[in-house]
């Protein structure tokens, strides 16, 4: 028997007219029914307001407002989700057929489900050590968090960038909740968004602090002892 429960899959748009309707498309497309759509618009000012007018009957919710950055509007977002799953998509990705079939496995209101994305057309990280999770991050798209999961935190604005990698680290030393590797390609990830192509200066200055904190000693002298080997050697190959 089929999973019936409900996933709100959250899109957080800012002057995406050039490829939101693509992204919606692909949702539309699941052959897993029970999807609802919530769209948190930053006040965008080119034709995304249309778009998602244009949409209206297929959405949850969306609403268009000016707002603090990304974080802010997936918390606000949150308010709005009736799902008992909860998944992020960026306005320029889109979702791959086998996100419905990641959608029928689960089944346990503990895990945080996670697969991989195809990034460039490749697969793009797949299963993570605890390791890999503190220093590189499970890619955002590539989860599908419980609902419950949020009744009692959210994303910490404070970080820019990279308030996702930090609530993941949260979850890891959650101890209600574990994090479990399904081998499904559920998204086509655009690797030229902000997250890619900067650092969040708040998050790398407390990065190793938080990895000691949610993930223990050992991966975090582990860290270390990598951080230092990639300075000395960033070093030797300055020039004279």
């Amino acid at each position: 028997m089929g999973n019936s429960q409900l996933i709100s899959v959250i899109l957080v748009t800012y002057n995406a007219e050039g490829f939101l309707q693509r992204c919606l498309d692909s949702i539309y497309s699941q052959h897993y029914p029970h999807i609802e759509i919530i769209v948190m618009d930053g006040g965008s000012t080119d034709g995304t307001a249309a778009i998602l007018s244009d949409n209206s009957e297929k959405l949850a919710f969306w609403k268009s407002e000016k707002d603090g950055g990304i974080y802010e509007a997936m918390n606000k977002a949150l308010d709005h989700v009736r799902g008992q799953w909860v998944y992020f998509l960026g306005a320029d990705d889109v979702l791959t057929p086998a996100f419905s079939q990641m959608a029928e496995a689960l089944e346990d209101p503990h895990a945080i489900y996670y697969g991989s994305v195809l990034k460039a057309g490749k697969k793009y990280l797949g299963k993570m050590a605890p390791y890999q999770q503190a220093k590189t991050g499970i890619n955002h798209q590539a989860i599908i968090y419980p609902a419950g999961i949020f009744a009692g935190r959210n994303f910490n604005t404070r970080y820019r960038i990279s308030a996702d990698h930090v609530f993941n680290m949260q979850s890891h030393s959650d101890k209600r909740y574990h994090f479990a590797f399904r081998d499904f390609d559920i998204a086509v990830f655009n690797d030229t968004g902000i997250s890619s192509i900067q650092k969040d200066p708040v998050f790398e200055k407390e990065k190793a602090g938080l990895i000691w904190k949610h993930f223990g000693t050992v991966i975090y002298l582990r860290f270390l002892f990598k951080r230092l080997k990639e300075r000395i050697s960033t070093t030797k190959n300055l020039p004279a």
